[in-house]
């Protein structure tokens, strides 16, 4: 089996490498790589779910996985497969095992009692099984009572950068809700959140002993 390697590639695009590549809503891509075997998308919105920058790291062989409200997008999207998935599923791509957990606010309003991600939305995050790991990216969320249910994850990828998603105080209690061996924060930097909200994450759960680390977009 191989190691994992993990990049974060700002916003809350993160590449991983182990027996396959994945990337997970990839967005503002610098280069062409066309080297992706599966993407994840986690909501519909354009920083997530952006087809210029998806079209960067496909090719033909790229399986992509999606809420349904994404597919429209994909319309004539020349790609193997692509999956529509809903939270709390399970499936196995290529060897590997992805399983889907709900991502949504409880208190982050466009207006008043309209939430920018609702419950009834259907969108998620994603645990991936690969290179040994357990890898989990919370998508965009608030914290929510299904975090509890996490267990064994060895490297989650949490939002912090408020507005739209998790401030760094939040973020903290989520990951204290099921003590991740790594968490690496972001949905910062880009639209909304400073790096200042990255480390002041980082030094509150170090203080838990939860490894984490500011990392630099590539």
């Amino acid at each position: 089996m191989e190691e994992l390697q993990y990049t974060w590639l700002g916003h809350a695009s993160v590449k991983l490498i182990g027996e396959k590549i994945v990337y997970i809503d990839p967005f503002q891509i610098k280069k062409n790589s066309a080297d992706a075997d599966i993407i994840l998308c986690t909501h519909a919105h354009h920083d997530h779910c952006s087809i210029e920058d998806i079209k960067k790291v496909m090719n033909s062989n790229t399986i992509i996985v999606c809420p349904p409200d994404c597919l429209s997008k994909f319309k004539g999207l020349l790609v193997k497969e692509i999956i529509p998935v809903e939270p709390c599923q399970e499936i196995t791509l290529r060897g590997l095992k992805i399983e889907t957990i709900p991502a949504y606010n409880v208190n982050k309003f466009r207006s008043p009692g309209i939430l920018f991600h609702p419950q009834e939305n259907y969108w998620v995050g994603y645990i991936v099984y690969l290179g040994g790991k357990k890898i989990y990216h919370s998508g965009d969320t608030d914290k929510i009572p299904e975090m509890a249910l996490l267990h064994g994850i060895d490297l989650a990828f949490v939002a912090v950068g408020g507005t739209y998603t998790m401030t760094w105080q939040e973020a903290v209690e989520a990951v204290l809700s099921f003590f991740p061996k790594k968490a690496i924060p972001m949905h910062y930097g880009s639209i909304v959140g400073s790096v200042q909200d990255a480390v002041n994450f980082k030094n509150e759960v170090i203080k838990h002993k939860i490894q984490s680390d500011v990392m630099s977009p590539f």
